[in-house]
């Protein structure tokens, strides 16, 4: 990862991207629910999936150099949903996945609640390459768009909430949301479920 802010540019000619997880989705089996539809282990809603049911063929570790935190109440999990703060001092762990900019899009509009669309406005965002790295799709959950560098010649983004971590009330998320994100973080980057725990605790109590 750079240590400097990412410079927008072009989705390369192959339409593909790096989506970047902080949250549920970086368990496999979770973002497999918004590709090819499905209810995740432990959550209560199903995801119609995306266009494209390939799956992601590539992952990699990703370590953002934002803040995670937890606000709101989620559909799928109940307590608190993760968010990113970009701006805030971190690091977050993360997980990347190389996917189409169409996958990407599906993706987002399925965390913002809505069914994925052909002639969804985000993918020609994509396309076009975002304006100073940022892109607002609305004001709801996840609706910020974040180009958090690039990897293989390929943008790396990601989307969380357009408040930061010091402008919302932070609730505590649930068991099973922490239990889904536990199975991400050992996943990507091979951590024990103690050093989940303690990575948990310090984002909650902090």
């Amino acid at each position: 990862m750079p240590d400097t802010e990412p410079t927008p540019h072009e989705v390369p000619d192959a339409g593909e991207v790096w989506y970047v997880s902080y949250g549920s989705n970086m368990a496999f089996e979770r973002l497999v629910c918004y590709i090819e539809g499905g209810c995740p282990p432990g959550g209560v809603r199903t995801n119609p999936g995306a266009r494209d049911p390939n799956l992601p063929s590539r992952s990699i570790p990703v370590e953002l150099p934002g803040a995670l935190y937890f606000a709101g109440e989620s559909q799928q999990w109940g307590g608190g949903v993760a968010f990113y703060d970009h701006d805030a001092i971190g690091p977050t762990a993360a997980r990347g996945y190389l996917v189409t900019a169409a996958q990407f899009a599906d993706i987002a509009a399925q965390e913002m609640h809505r069914v994925p669309d052909p002639d969804d406005p985000l993918e020609e965002v994509l396309i076009e390459g975002l304006t100073d790295g940022r892109h607002e799709a609305g004001p709801g959950h996840y609706e910020m768009l974040i180009e958090v560098g690039e990897y293989d010649g390929m943008p790396m983004l990601t989307f969380t909430a357009p408040h930061g971590l010091d402008r919302v009330t932070h609730t505590k998320p649930s068991p099973a949301y922490l239990e889904m994100l536990t199975v991400g973080l050992r996943q990507g980057h091979g951590w024990s479920a103690e050093e989940a725990d303690d990575y948990f605790a310090r984002i909650i109590s902090g």
